[in-house]
């Protein structure tokens, strides 16, 4: 059976809100994704697939993903 922390981890991305400021909308117009704001993080949630790619516009657009 596999992790559940691993599965998650390819299934979304935690950045701060301000990581999103002036990309969001695109972010959302060209991935398809879920963006939950929450108090202190944003939670972007997709496909592995998906995830993969908006991990890799998000790493062009200077944002650091842990």
């Amino acid at each position: 059976m596999p992790d559940p922390s691993r599965l998650r981890d390819s299934t979304q991305i935690i950045v701060p809100p301000s990581a999103l400021d002036g990309i969001r909308g695109d972010l959302e117009a060209n991935f398809s994704v879920t963006v939950f704001d929450e108090c202190e993080i944003v939670r972007i949630i997709g496909s592995p697939v998906e995830i993969k790619d908006v991990n890799g516009y998000l790493s062009r657009h200077g944002v650091t993903v842990p």
